[in-house]
């Protein structure tokens, strides 16, 4: 076990060397440049070519590329043209808003996916099973922004359940404690409501598919045969199985969380780093665009680790190469 994870590490470095190569490339091939619409048109064109000089734009790729990394290593992802602040720190005020939203995404996902697809599969081929396939077609056909919508208009606008957009609100903020606490899980749940809905579907149909695999395996056949009764035959023989190679869609769930906060947060105005990423495509602020895409594909590299890691822990017969 050891020697794998070491193994899967290794490899791991090499491929976040590339994705840093990739996203810088792909930010340099779009028109412009950092200072793009910031400067002042009444400023001579000489001075505007020396502030491109100063900040190094017109240095080749490569040696841009460099810089960057090299600031990467060190913990600085840069400064912000648009903020005049570095980018470490305009991030870290939204990080910690991210984190608890996929949380909170992931406690809901598992609510709602886990016992709709224990009852698919249990029922396969009833009314029952129908009802969620609907469920999870629906769900996987949907595009997050418009799940996203109609949960914000249903249970924000009409309802009037929870707050549509924000943290946390400020009478909250300046109450701290408890309060506090209430009002940030009042304004995370309908984005991470939104998020665990479009992302249930995997979970569903592959639990459903291990349940109804389960069942006519030779082990659940000797049991029935044996005579025990159908509760226990699913509380011990058949959930536990199912339910053990569910825990390896936890990397990638994190992942795909974080990953689709982009859109979601931007729906709610919810000040997180998704929101933080629109905002910088939309004002060119190269800088902190960079860094979030960098981050973004790095949890996805490191969710597919950490499910690799679990995969092996809950069958040990398995070794990914």
């Amino acid at each position: 076990m050891f020697k794998f994870i070491i193994r899967r590490l290794i490899l791991t470095l090499p491929q976040i060397v590339v994705l840093s190569f990739v996203v810088f490339l792909l930010a340099q091939a779009m028109p412009g440049d950092a200072l793009t619409g910031l400067i002042d048109p009444n400023i001579s064109p000489e001075a505007i070519e020396a502030q491109r000089e100063a900040l190094g734009l017109n240095n080749p790729w490569y040696i841009q590329y460099w810089d960057w990394f090299r600031g990467i290593l060190q913990g600085d992802f840069g400064r912000s043209f648009r903020n005049q602040m570095p980018v470490t720190e305009i991030i870290g005020q939204r990080l910690y808003n991210t984190l608890a939203l996929s949380v909170l995404t992931l406690v809901i996902q598992y609510v709602i996916a886990l016992p709709l697809g224990i009852i698919a599969g249990r029922y396969n081929g009833t009314w029952k099973d129908r009802i969620i396939s609907i469920y999870s077609f629906l769900a996987l056909a949907l595009p997050s922004f418009t799940v996203g919508l109609l949960v914000l208009f249903t249970f924000g606008f009409q309802l009037g359940w929870f707050p549509t957009g924000g943290s946390v609100s400020n009478a909250a903020s300046q109450a701290g404690g408890f309060e506090y606490f209430m009002s940030r899980l009042q304004h995370m749940f309908l984005p991470a409501l939104s998020l665990a809905i479009v992302s249930t579907t995997g979970i569903i149909q592959y639990l459903r598919s291990e349940i109804v695999d389960l069942e006519s395996k030779e082990f659940i056949v000797t049991a029935r045969a044996k005579g025990a009764d159908e509760k226990r035959v699913y509380n011990k023989h058949v959930f536990r199985n199912a339910l053990l190679p569910i825990a390896s869609f936890l990397g990638f769930q994190i992942a795909f969380t974080i990953g689709g906060a982009i859109f979601i947060e931007s729906i709610f105005s919810f000040p997180g780093m998704g929101e933080l990423m629109i905002g910088s495509i939309t004002t060119r602020d190269f800088s902190v665009m960079t860094a979030l895409i960098l981050m973004f594909g790095i949890a996805s590299i490191l969710g597919a680790l950490l499910s690799d890691i679990i995969l092996t822990i809950v069958d040990p017969r398995i070794r990914i190469k």
